[in-house]
């Protein structure tokens, strides 16, 4: 095995756990500290209330869950989709960098579009539940 195939595990769970507990604090913000902010915010970009509770617990849930590795590819499949609504919606007309681009909502979503392809890693819930003889098991 390559050294750099060893360390792949490791990368895999950073890139997890720097993800999740961003992602996590963002959503827990939102959910337990300014929903109905929330909800006035998104509601004034013309979007539905319902997609501002949807996004904030998308952020909570799909945080924890990665951080934990527990459905790791949906729950980044789902992060990737709310941050890319994030940057057409809320950062794009900023620009790339400076005050509320795109630049960190763009990271995000990259991170997260990652994990859906490569998954949790070994040192993840993902792995303990996939089934000894098969199934979809997360490498």
């Amino acid at each position: 095995m390559r050294y750099f195939d060893r360390l792949q595990p490791l990368a895999l769970f950073v890139m997890r756990l720097v993800l999740g507990a961003i992602i996590l604090d963002h959503g827990y913000h939102k959910v337990f500290g300014g929903l109905q902010h929330h909800v006035q915010l998104v509601t004034g970009l013309g979007l539905p209330a319902w997609s501002a509770y949807l996004s904030a617990f998308t952020e909570f849930l799909g945080g924890l869950l990665v951080l934990l590795g527990l459905f790791t590819r949906v729950a980044a499949f789902a992060i990737c989709i709310n941050m890319s609504v994030a940057i057409a919606k809320v950062h794009f007309h900023n620009g790339l960098m400076g005050n509320g681009g795109y630049e960190f909502p763009l990271a995000l979503a990259a991170l997260a579009f990652a994990l859906v392809f490569f998954g949790a890693g070994p040192i993840a819930f993902d792995h303990i539940r996939a089934p000894a003889g098969g199934g979809w098991k997360s490498k």
